[in-house]
């Protein structure tokens, strides 16, 4: 029987002309998270949804499941300052990670933060940390609800005490402590007006860098830098390894920065603005610091280099055309993060083709010293650091929790050790059991797209559920990572999981990322789209057996192709997602995003969005084998970096067309989660309670479709 949707009042009063088009927004009402209408809106939608999802067994099997899968210890990688370790870990089903402390290696290790014990439900997380470099002071960032508004406080590490000053309004921003370890650089917005917890809408403009002494109240913190004729500028702190320089890496939106330097030692006592040399003046590339040798800077870069390179700038002498390559940009392969370590070594970080690989170069040279052997998988951690021989990489695979590696450059004899490894609990689980397989298929133009293939290691493919993932976009690589959701999966259902490398991602580069944005953008979809037909030809799976899932960026992806493409997808999960594309850089951080979707204001930008924006190509089925694939859109009430207002007006949208529509028999469900944000910081509870609804649905999609 179909479901009977919430009526949405339809307002025809807000129309606006774009370029000589007119275009009528007739759910912005629904842009007010505290309208009692909005309100409203949002209580009838979970009350059709959480029934459909919940009130039924196969949610209490699927949840049980899951629980006993997510329930096996976590950890992280060490990290070393002073005398002591500090690493974070979770024993299985905690709500919050709990960071530890021991004096050894070997030694009993100790709670020295336990962000559990912050809220009852688990929904203040750890955001952000920063120690000083001799391990004395610890600023940490608190988050609530899933907002990216946190709250930074100072602990004294020996007494394990919290200084009194909490630093308010922050948001995106670094912790950098000067070398002396009596301060803070951090970056703060000015006072708004209404709320700042993460449920409002409004833009997030004029962010200003202080300075922080421990121990003084936050009225008495120090402006260092502001660009008032610039409001749109995020200003992330680096203070160098040798403690001489402030680095200031100035961005605007989600690629390219300017930088800039300020001469700790020359200014003396911080009391005031720092006096500022600018060394990149254009937003052109990417800039990120790695190292000095006194004057000498290391600088991480795709200027020149598409898949990267390092360079040192001379800050004495800084004109580009002094500026010395160190380690050059290699053809294939894109050089992803670097770390410096033993003083004079540098840890590499490559992607080649999706998978990571891990080398060691000498700082004074760029001369490659020597490669780690990594599996087929991802280093999702590394930590070591300048004053210090040792170093801890922890690798993850798609069947492969997690490997701690430790090594000591002391020694260079001896090889990397296992120092912990993550194991899940499930009985009879053996990596040999399954087969992962990457392939490269063509794209609508002919462009080979890599695409990774997780299943059952059975002697013939045979169609089966297929779970297929996607993102493509803001230079984000989506290389091979541990997902108990995804294992689930093809346990639960004997499904297939699909991970293709849509272009708009940076697992090719720079040039990767430019062939699926702006006006490139559906390059991305096509990709997708592709992905899906490849996985049917092949007998992977069937159109009715296939789901798309994607968040953020990847939930426009999928509110893109289920209306480009309803015939050829069963089922489609949209996570916090970006869908109304003409009015996204109007909210929170939404003008960032510019860089990778265009400015609607432009009318060669908007021409290009009209065609593709979810909100804006909605249409009533014409037939049943064009009705829109059984949805689910999920978003959450904290949500501060996709405002949930897309996730509502498209779902407003999208009901109105197939209300009456007797060619739609599959569902639109819209799902909104309460204390709780665009994904960073969820407690575990929440995390098992979304994916228990996710594969509720897809499991009675499937049954529909059979």
């Amino acid at each position: 029987m179909p479901l009977k949707y919430p009526e949405a009042r339809r307002d025809l009063s807000n129309t606006e002309e774009f370029f000589g088009r007119q275009i009528t927004d007739h759910y912005r009402w629904l842009e007010d998270p505290d309208a009692a209408e909005t309100e409203a809106f949002v209580s009838a939608q979970n009350e059709i949804a959480q029934p459909y999802l919940e009130n039924n067994d196969e949610w209490k099997v699927i949840n049980e499941k899951l629980t006993k899968l997510w329930n096996y210890p976590k950890y992280n990688c060490p990290l070393k300052y002073g005398n002591r370790y500090f690493f974070s870990h979770n024993s299985g089903l905690q709500n919050q990670n709990v960071l530890y402390t021991m004096d050894s290696l070997n030694g009993e290790s100790k709670v020295f933060l336990d962000p559990n014990t912050l809220s009852e439900d688990g929904t203040v997380a750890l955001s952000g940390t920063s120690f000083s470099e001799d391990g004395r002071f610890f600023a940490y960032g608190l988050s609530a609800s899933g907002s990216d508004w946190i709250k930074i406080k100072i602990r004294n590490v020996e007494t394990g005490k919290d200084f009194p000053e909490v630093l308010e309004k922050v948001k995106f921003s670094s912790m950098a402590w000067t070398k002396d370890c009596n301060g803070i650089f951090y970056g703060r917005y000015p006072d708004q007006e209404g709320k700042t917890d993460g449920s409002e809408t409004l833009m997030n403009e004029h962010q200003k860098l202080y300075y922080h002494r421990v121990g003084t109240p936050q009225s008495e913190d120090v402006l260092v830098a502001e660009f008032p004729e610039n409001p749109s500028y995020r200003i992330g702190a680096n203070v160098s390894d040798c403690g001489k320089y402030l680095i200031l890496l100035i961005v605007k939106d989600c690629r390219d920065n300017l930088v800039y330097f300020a001469d700790l030692e020359s200014a003396g006592q911080i009391s005031g603005k720092l006096p500022l040399k600018q060394i990149i003046h254009k937003f052109e590339a990417d800039y990120e610091y790695v190292t000095n040798t006194g004057s000498n800077v290391v600088f991480l870069t795709n200027k020149n280099a598409p898949n990267y390179h390092l360079v040192c700038i001379d800050f004495n002498d800084p004109a580009p055309e002094k500026w010395n390559v160190l380690v050059p940009e290699h053809k294939t392969d894109v050089l992803d993060w670097v770390e410096c370590v033993h003083q004079n070594k540098l840890i590499l970080g490559y992607i080649h083709d999706v998978k990571t690989q891990l080398q060691v170069h000498s700082l004074e040279t760029g001369k490659l010293i020597r490669h780690f052997p990594i599996d087929v998988g991802t280093i999702v951690g590394c930590f070591g650091r300048k004053s210090s021989s040792e170093i801890f990489y922890q690798f993850v695979s798609f069947l492969t929790p997690g490997i701690i590696y430790h090594y000591d450059f002391a020694d260079e004899s001896k090889e990397p050790t296992v120092f912990r490894e993550c194991k899940i609990q499930l009985e009879g689980f053996k990596p040999e059991n399954y087969c992962v397989e990457q392939v490269f298929y063509p794209s609508r133009d002919g462009t080979k797209i890599p695409m990774f293939i997780v299943r059952k290691n059975t002697p013939s493919v045979t169609p089966r559920p297929c779970l297929q993932y996607g993102y493509g976009g803001f230079n984000i690589s989506i290389q091979p990572t541990f997902s108990i959701t995804g294992l689930m999966f093809v346990e639960y259902f004997n499904g297939v999981l699909a991970f293709p490398n849509i272009r708009g991602g940076g697992e090719y580069g720079e040039k990767w990322h430019n062939a699926g944005r702006l006006l490139n953008k559906q390059n991305v979809f096509d990709d997708f789209q592709a992905a899906a037909e490849y996985l049917v030809a092949n007998k992977y799976t069937t159109k009715p057996q296939l789901a798309i899932q994607g968040a953020s960026n990847g939930g426009l992806l999928v509110g893109a192709c289920l209306l480009q493409r309803p015939d050829l997808f069963g089922a489609a999960v949209a996570q916090v997602g970006v869908l109304d594309m003409l009015r996204f850089h109007k909210f929170t951080i939404g003008h960032a995003w510019t860089s990778d979707y265009g400015d609607p204001d432009k009318k060669e930008h908007f021409d290009n969005l009209i065609k593709y924006s979810p909100l804006h190509n909605v249409k009533t089925p014409a037939d049943e084998a064009n009705q829109y694939p059984a949805t689910l859109i999920l978003t959450a009430d904290h949500d501060d970096r996709v405002s949930p207002l897309h996730s509502l007006k498209f779902a407003a949208t999208i009901q109105h067309a197939v209300k009456e529509c007797e060619h739609q028999k599959n569902p639109i469900l819209l799902r909104v989660y309460s204390k709780a944000g665009h994904g960073a910081g969820k407690p575990t509870t929440k995390k098992i309670e979304e994916a228990t609804d996710i594969l509720t649905f897809l499991s009675k999609g499937f049954q529909a479709n059979q």
